[in-house]
């Protein structure tokens, strides 16, 4: 296993590392249930900590709110001294300084632990920042800091570069995380985020290397672009490990056989900043425009059909559908879809009312296409 400088905090931690996310479960549709598989995901993240895995990632929420308990007992009894936990907690979970507290205790009652490496407030967006800055969140996670609650500061992110970089700024961070992969280079924070978190000497880790698996398993018109030396799998780390600003690149594996694969990947000699030849980022470039060109829907996501009476997420149903067909892999987009229907934007809420499509300047026929979004997306249990 290969290891990197985690950011000013001079720790060194893997360069692949175990996201939580995604732990083995046992699906049970008829009951509506998905709990994690305990023995398996024991099996799973005490092989990684036995074969070099030093970082591993979760959050509170996680497969519904279990995640922290599983990898808290996973490491039990000797391993969670030989690594790196970082863990999350959401601003909507912050309802007052006393919650934010409990929430963190909660975590280290979890994680079997005295300590957080690294606490992330999880998934900042646009609209919380403010709000995240005058509740004076980063002045209570540097108390805990002082108590010696947690080792590092830091958070996580989705969303455009201007926004990133105005946290970013705001603060000296620890560490921040973002998705990236080849595909979202100038979507996301872009790939001026890297850069911008190396200059700040912040560690930098990496979510959805592979879009939540979908770049493992590329159609046959994708599948022909690569240049057969690798896997796809691993052409997308080696983007990601090419860039000397990232620390960390987190993968959310299953099963034994993907992380057994995804050592070996991390472990090659080769695998470090500079692997990427001219001609390899130009292959991949032609791989992203082939992706790019498999849509369905030809929505923009212009939003001129918003705000819609009923509340759907128009441009967003179609944004994960897309995504399904491009990808020819729904998992990911169904995961996606399940947060849009508990915040009540999924398609089956449409009324049929036509304002959107009167509204649409590419014709689309959206009523007709939410019906069909809706069914390919609906039904993930978490």
């Amino acid at each position: 296993m290969l290891y990197r400088n985690y950011g000013k905090t001079g720790w060194q931690v893997s360069a692949l590392g175990l996201g939580c996310m995604r732990l083995p479960r046992d699906v049970n549709e008829e009951k509506g249930e998905a709990p994690v598989n305990r023995e398996k995901a024991f099996e799973l993240i005490r092989y990684a900590v036995d074969n070099g895995i030093t970082y591993f990632d979760t959050a509170l929420g996680y497969h519904s709110r279990t995640s922290e308990s599983v990898l808290g007992e996973a490491l039990d009894g000797g391993r969670r001294e030989k690594v790196q936990i970082a863990t999350k907690q959401p601003f909507s979970e912050m309802k007052t300084q006393d919650a934010i507290r409990r929430n963190l205790e909660s975590a280290l009652k979890n994680l079997r632990t005295g300590y957080i490496d690294v606490y992330l407030i999880h998934n900042i967006q646009k609209h919380s920042w403010e709000d995240i800055k005058k509740r004076n969140v980063i002045e209570e996670f540097e108390r805990f800091r002082s108590e010696g609650l947690i080792r590092a500061i830091g958070f996580s992110y989705h969303g455009q570069y201007p926004t990133f970089k105005e946290i970013l700024d705001f603060y000296d961070w620890d560490m921040c995380q973002i998705q990236q992969n080849f595909m979202d280079t100038e979507r996301e924070a872009t790939e001026e985020a890297i850069v911008q978190a190396g200059k700040k000497g912040c560690a930098l880790v990496i979510m959805e290397p592979l879009r939540g698996g979908s770049l493992a398993r590329p159609p046959d018109p994708v599948k022909a672009l690569y240049d057969a030396r690798m896997q796809p799998v691993e052409w997308a780390f080696r983007h990601l490990l090419n860039y000397p600003q990232v620390s960390c690149i987190l993968s959310g594996m299953t099963t034994l056989d993907q992380l057994k694969r995804n050592i070996e990947i991390f472990s090659q000699p080769d695998a470090v900043s500079g692997c990427m030849s001219e001609e390899d980022k130009k292959m991949l470039a032609r791989v992203k425009a082939k992706y790019e060109s498999i849509v369905t829907i030809p929505c923009t996501g212009c939003e001129y059909c918003m705000p819609c009476p009923q509340g759907v997420g128009i441009p967003e149903v179609f944004s994960l559908y897309n995504e399904g067909n491009m990808f020819g892999a729904f998992d990911q987009p169904r995961r996606g879809y399940m947060w849009t229907t508990r915040l009540r934007h999924e398609a089956s809420r449409c009324a049929a009312c036509g304002a959107c499509e009167k509204k649409c300047p590419q014709g689309i026929e959206i009523i007709k296409n939410l019906k069909i979004a809706h069914e390919a997306l609906k039904g993930w249990l978490e």
